[in-house]
């Protein structure tokens, strides 16, 4: 079966991440790229990498034109699916959202975070909550999926095990995550030019990112109880990637051994998550679908020190959308995803 794909959004960093990987697999046709501000365009005008690989042209967005596709992935800033996907429901197999408008549960926590009006609110879940780890059962008969956001993904495969099992307080969690430049998109800005960049750390957004209710919903809900958190994310001087610690109290004093148990019973049949025993970097997750985990007790506090690494790009946006992809379409979700194929795309 070949699958008919279209994306919107498909010049900025996930949509062209989603190119790339797509364009390697033999049961994938790209027929549709949306891309406003270069239609006219051809991708490898833009993206000269892609010449003689993928020969199409980016165009204007419009419902008709996308119609019949199997799948259409939406890779656009915040505040612009949600006057798109109304007008594919019906048109389109089945539809994939990159960005945040479809991730929240109420337009009132959508609009306080994301500071502007949802217009969709009737159509606030409605998307399944694409996280594999969490939801596979719902994604397989999903026609619309709202991809996670790529601190989420991080950060929320890393409790989730935590709290439903018991094993730290759900109250006193210390998020920090460190991202490369290419998490804020590919819009240009002063705060994100090289100079601005290069050889600097700085937090932002603290107490007020958008992914802070996104975290908080889909960890109360599978956890049934309330959540505590702080969460800090950093810009770090590199091109992709997420390195998140966490610090959380262990309800009791455990071993190392108990608490890998915990990891490895949940992600028994989670084939994209690995739990390291060694400090996870970034470069061991980069251009891959892999998420590492590495914990550590510290018996002094009785903390339990947590460390996740993805790449932005793969697992926290592109690589995660094919996985759920893959899944809604009955594939085994690692179809096109495996370490080997994503360095050779």
């Amino acid at each position: 079966m070949m699958i008919e794909v279209g994306i919107v959004g498909a010049s900025g960093y996930s949509g062209t991440e989603l190119i790339r990987m797509l364009s390697t697999r033999s049961d994938v046709s790209i027929t549709r790229l949306v891309a406003a501000t270069s239609a006219g365009k051809q991708v490898s005008e833009l993206y000269p990498a892609f010449a003689g690989v993928v020969d199409l042209t980016f165009e204007s967005f419009d419902a008709d034109a996308l119609a019949g596709l199997d799948v259409v992935f939406i890779a656009l800033p915040s505040g612009e699916a949600m006057n798109i996907v109304p007008q594919l429901l019906n048109r389109v197999g089945r539809i994939i959202d990159l960005g945040g408008d479809f991730r929240l549960p109420t337009p009132e926590l959508y609009e306080q975070f994301y500071l502007h009006k949802h217009t969709a609110p009737s159509l606030l879940g409605e998307a399944v909550y694409g996280l594999p780890e969490l939801n596979k059962h719902q994604i397989v008969d999903a026609h619309f999926v709202a991809n996670p956001g790529c601190y989420p993904t991080s950060a929320i495969l890393s409790l989730l095990p935590l709290l439903k099992s018991g094993l730290i307080l759900p109250d006193g969690i210390v998020i920090n995550s460190l991202s490369g430049v290419s998490g804020a998109g590919r819009s240009s800005s002063i705060e994100m030019s090289f100079a601005e960049v290069n050889e600097n750390v700085w937090a932002y957004k603290i107490g007020k990112h958008q992914h802070i209710p996104e975290i908080q919903t889909v960890l109360e809900h599978a956890a049934r109880q309330r959540v505590g958190f702080s969460f800090v994310p950093h810009l770090i001087p590199i091109n992709r990637g997420i390195y998140t610690t966490i610090h959380a109290n262990l309800v009791v004093s455990t071993t190392t051994g108990d608490v890998n148990e915990v990891y490895r019973e949940f992600y028994t049949d989670a084939p994209f998550v690995r739990i390291r025993q060694t400090v996870p970097q970034i470069k061991d997750v980069t251009m891959t679908n892999f998420c590492d985990i590495a914990f550590f007790i510290e018996p002094r506090t009785n903390q339990l020190i947590i460390i996740s690494t993805i790449d932005n790009l793969v697992k926290g946006a592109a690589g995660q959308a094919i996985q759920n992809m893959n899944i809604m379409l009955g594939l085994p979700e690692e179809t096109g995803l495996m370490r080997k194929e994503l360095q050779h795309a």
